[in-house]
């Protein structure tokens, strides 16, 4: 099973694109919906969860995800031993679910697929781009945002630049209509190179 590998910086319409694949009936995996389900039903997952940041990190049995964020919050160490648990289990539910597929390829999406090396176990890779005041804006709308908070995020994140020269192909999303045909097309090239 091939696996394509779909991110972009925040705000620039990650899960538009993969919708748009959705349409063309390509299963798409998106892995932070699913580590933020994995922290609440991996039994695992939340055991490590809670040895690290102790009992109040889940109430009634879900994570209590603005507590978490406030002690990963500016203490890198605490961050990385948070991805070292979520990570793993990630690639483990993506292998399970992968492997019950069919399709000529799945979609593998992920906010810091460069970041964490994750692009290497994808066939090919997609970047996701929008220019930085269209991203802004929609990260108003969406999460009503302040300007510092956006940029606080983007700046955990590589710039366009540097995932570009990893990526194998660049989705420019500014409008609906032209990017469900970039994606039209590319779903075209990848099916031909199956």
């Amino acid at each position: 099973m091939r696996v394509v590998g779909l991110t972009g910086g925040i705000g620039s319409g990650k899960t538009t694109v993969a919708g748009f694949f959705k349409e063309l009936g390509i299963p798409v995996y998106i892995a932070d919906v699913e580590a933020k389900a994995l922290m609440n039903t991996d039994m695992e997952v939340k055991a490590a969860v809670k040895a690290l940041f102790g009992e109040e990190s889940y109430k009634d049995g879900q994570a209590d995800r603005k507590y978490i964020a406030s002690q990963v919050f500016g203490d890198r160490d605490k961050l990385s031993r948070l991805n070292g648990i979520i990570h793993p289990a990630v690639a483990r539910h993506f292998e399970a679910w992968k492997h019950r597929q069919e399709a000529p390829y799945v979609i593998y999406e992920a906010a810091i697929l460069f970041e964490t090396g994750g692009y290497k176990k994808c066939t090919y890779n997609i970047l996701v781009t929008a220019p930085f005041n269209i991203r802004i804006e929609r990260l108003k709308q969406r999460d009503n945002s302040t300007l510092e908070e956006i940029e606080a995020r983007m700046n955990h994140q590589w710039s366009d630049e540097a995932k570009a020269k990893l990526a194998d192909f660049t989705i420019e999303n500014i409008a609906l209509s032209e990017t469900r045909e970039q994606v039209r097309q590319l779903h075209e090239t990848l099916l031909k190179s199956a």
